[in-house]
């Protein structure tokens, strides 16, 4: 059992690994935003370094300490799948189901490493921040640029603004993302074994 857990952690931290390799050799050998930017498949897929200074698709707590209380949240959360992963290994459930949790365990550490270390190590944390620490602004590198533009001005709330449909992403979201996309997919496939034991637990 010791080496299943290990096996299965090892995902996580390889896709840690990855992850910080790619966001070190985009810091140090590109520049931010559009002067940077380099074109993989034509205008479609580019690489496009940009800081993220909050949640997904760049949102962010407004308020002094906003950003202090995601990372913890971060932190609470990283515990929380750690955990239920081990969780996972040691009932022996669907083998599809703990690579995708260990998937999004080593995502949730390793965009975690960027708000945790990155204002100290790249001193990139904003102007404002009360610290450094867990301030650090996440490096976000792979545009998927299947459309961009000015929404028409009939549209309710957003007629008129500039949009990207695909936000700026990088291994730890991409991570996140297909296991995500995986559960979803074959959900009965990935917790049938569960619901059999509670039916047998039931019946008993």
């Amino acid at each position: 059992m010791k080496n299943q857990v290990l096996k299965y952690f090892l995902i996580s931290f390889l896709v840690i690994i990855v992850d910080q390799v790619v966001k070190v050799v985009v810091h140090y050998n590109m520049d931010m935003g559009t002067q940077g930017q380099i074109l993989i498949f034509d205008d479609w897929f580019k690489l496009h370094y940009l800081t993220n200074p909050g949640m997904a698709f760049g949102m962010k707590l407004n308020f002094e300490y906003g950003k202090l209380i995601l990372t913890v949240f971060r932190i609470g959360a990283m515990i929380a799948i750690g955990y239920y992963l081990y969780s996972l290994i040691q009932k022996q459930a669907n083998t599809g189901l703990i690579i995708c949790i260990a998937l999004i365990l080593g995502g949730a550490i390793g965009n975690l490493v960027d708000s945790v270390f990155y204002g100290i190590w790249f001193d990139n944390a904003p102007y404002d921040a009360p610290s450094p620490w867990f301030h650090g602004q996440v490096i976000d590198m792979f545009y998927i640029d299947i459309w961009e533009g000015y929404l028409p001005n009939w549209i309710p709330l957003l007629g008129g603004d500039y949009m990207a449909l695909w936000p700026v992403f990088n291994i730890a979201d991409a991570s996140i993302f297909v296991a995500i996309c995986f559960i979803i997919i074959f959900q009965k496939r990935y917790f049938k074994k569960e619901e059999e034991t509670v039916a047998v637990e039931e019946s008993a």
